[in-house]
C-alpha cells in the first residue's frame, strides 16, 4: 500500500475510533481519557495491531494537543489573576512539592538509582498533568466551580516550577558543572519573567494586535503565535506547555473569548490524539515487571495529591466537598512526567518502564478520583457521623395523669379519697 494511502487509512481509522470511544464514554458517564490510553496501548508497539504509517503524524498531533490544552487553560484567566494566584497559593505549592516529590525521591534511592535517578523520579511523582486535568474539568463542567482557581493555582505553580526543575535535571544528567547549570537556569527564569512582564504590562496591546473581526484570521494568528512561542520556549529549555499557557494568559477580553470558541474543537481533537499517542509509545510487555512498585508508588501519591488539594482548598476557605473535589482532580500525572522520564532514561534506563506504568495507572485513575473522591468521602463522613451519634435512651411509656377538667366521677372519687 502506498505510504500516503496507508497514512490516510490509519489516520481515518484512529479518528473514527476516537469518536466512537468518546460517544461510548459519554453514554456511561465516564471521561474518555482512560479509554483513549487503552486504545493506544492496543494499537501501539507490541499491541494487537501496531500502527506504523501514521506514527510521525500522531507524534506531532500529540505535541499540538498539549499546547492547545494549556492555551485554552490560560485563556480562562488574566495575568493579574495569575499573579494573585501565585501570591496566595505559594504555600500550597511548597506543600505540594514536599508531599509528592518526597515519595519519588525515596523510591529512587531505595531502588539504587543514585541521586540523579532519585531527583528524576521525584519529578515524575511531583507534577500533575495539566493537560489531563484541564480535559477532565472541561468534561465534567467544573471550570466554574469555586475550587477551580485553587486547582489552577497549584498547576500553574507546578508548570512554572518546571522552568527551574528541567534545566537543573538536564544539567545533572549531562554532568554539567555548577556554572553550566546556573546559565541554563538563568535563561529559563529570564524567559518566563519576560513573558509574564509582557502579559502584565502590555496584555491589552497584545490582544489588540491579535484581534480580528474575521474568525479565520483570528484563528490563524492565535494558533500561529501560540505554536511559535511554544517552540521558542522549548528551545530555551522552558516547557512548550508553559509557553502556550503564558500566551493564553496574555490574551484577554473579546479576543480570549473568540479564540476560546474557535479553538475548542481543535483542542478536543488533538488532545484525544495526545492521549492515544501516549499509549502508542508504550510497549505493554514492559509494564508487568514493574507493575507492583509502580502501583505502590501510585497508591501513596494518590493520597498525597488528595492531601495537597484539601490543604490548598482549605486555605482558600472552600468547604469540605470542594476540598475533596480539588484533591481528587489533582491526582492525574501525564505529559511532564513522561518528559522527565524521557530525559532521564539515557542515564538510568530502568526509570522508563516504571515511570510509564506509574503514569498509565494515574492517568486512568485520575479521572475516576476526580469524579468519585467527593461522593465517597462524603458518604464515609455521613456514616461515621451516624455511628458517632448515641441512640436516645428508651423511655417507658407512662399514661399521662388526667387534668382536673378531664376527671370522671370515678377519678374524682378516688382523688377525693
Amino acid at each position: 500500500m502506498h505510504d500516503t494511502t496507508a497514512l490516510l487509512v490509519e489516520l481515518g481509522s484512529v479518528i473514527l475510533g476516537l469518536g466512537i470511544i468518546g460517544r461510548f464514554a459519554g453514554r456511561i458517564g465516564l471521561s474518555p481519557i482512560p479509554l483513549y490510553l487503552l486504545a493506544g496501548l492496543a494499537f501501539g508497539e507490541g499491541g494487537l495491531l501496531p500502527l506504523g504509517a501514521s506514527e510521525e503524524f500522531t507524534a506531532i498531533g500529540a505535541e499540538i494537543g498539549v499546547i492547545l490544552l494549556l492555551l485554552l487553560l490560560g485563556l480562562e484567566y488574566s495575568a493579574s489573576e495569575l499573579v494573585t494566584s501565585l501570591k496566595t497559593q505559594y504555600p500550597s505549592g511548597a506543600v505540594d512539592f514536599v508531599l509528592n516529590a518526597t515519595p519519588g525521591a525515596i523510591a529512587g534511592l531505595m531502588l539504587g538509582w543514585g541521586p540523579v535517578g532519585a531527583v528524576a523520579l521525584a519529578g515524575v511523582t511531583w507534577i500533575s498533568s495539566s493537560g489531563v486535568i484541564a480535559k477532565v474539568m472541561t468534561d465534567m463542567g467544573r471550570l466554574g466551580n469555586r475550587e477551580t482557581p485553587v486547582i489552577l493555582g497549584v498547576l500553574v505553580i507546578e508548570d512554572l516550577a518546571m522552568a527551574v526543575y528541567l534545566p537543573l535535571l538536564t544539567a545533572m544528567l549531562a554532568g554539567v558543572g555548577l556554572a553550566g547549570g546556573s546559565i541554563a537556569l538563568l535563561i529559563a527564569l529570564g524567559t518566563v519573567g519576560f513573558v509574564l512582564y509582557l502579559a502584565l504590562r502590555h496584555g491589552r496591546l497584545i490582544s489588540r494586535a491579535v484581534s480580528s473581526d474575521n474568525p479565520e484570521m483570528l484563528l490563524l494568528v492565535v494558533l500561529g503565535l501560540t505554536v511559535l512561542v511554544a517552540g521558542v520556549a522549548q528551545q530555551l529549555q522552558v516547557s512548550a506547555a508553559v509557553g502556550a499557557f503564558l500566551v493564553g494568559i496574555a490574551l484577554s477580553g473579546e479576543v480570549a473569548e473568540g479564540a476560546r470558541k474557535l479553538l475548542t474543537p481543535l483542542r478536543d481533537l488533538f488532545a484525544a490524539v495526545f492521549f492515544v499517542f501516549f499509549g502508542l509509545s508504550t510497549d505493554p510487555a514492559d509494564i508487568p515487571p514493574v507493575l507492583l512498585p509502580a502501583a505502590l508508588l501510585a497508591i501513596v501519591t494518590v493520597f498525597t495529591k488528595i492531601g495537597t488539594g484539601w490543604y490548598a482548598s482549605r486555605r482558600a476557605g472552600i468547604g469540605p466537598r470542594g476540598r475533596w473535589r480539588a484533591g481528587g482532580t489533582l491526582v492525574a500525572r501525564g505529559e511532564f512526567s513522561i518528559v522527565i522520564a524521557g530525559l532521564a532514561v539515557a542515564t538510568e534506563p530502568r526509570i522508563g518502564p516504571i515511570a510509564t506504568a506509574y503514569v498509565l495507572i494515574l492517568v486512568i485513575v485520575g479521572p475516576l478520583t476526580a469524579r468519585w473522591t467527593e461522593p465517597v468521602a462524603s458518604g464515609l463522613q455521613a456514616k461515621l457521623a451516624g455511628r458517632g451519634k448515641k441512640p436516645a435512651p428508651a423511655v417507658a411509656s407512662v399514661e399521662p395523669m388526667p387534668s382536673h377538667d378531664d376527671l370522671t366521677p370515678e377519678h374524682a372519687g378516688r382523688d377525693a379519697d
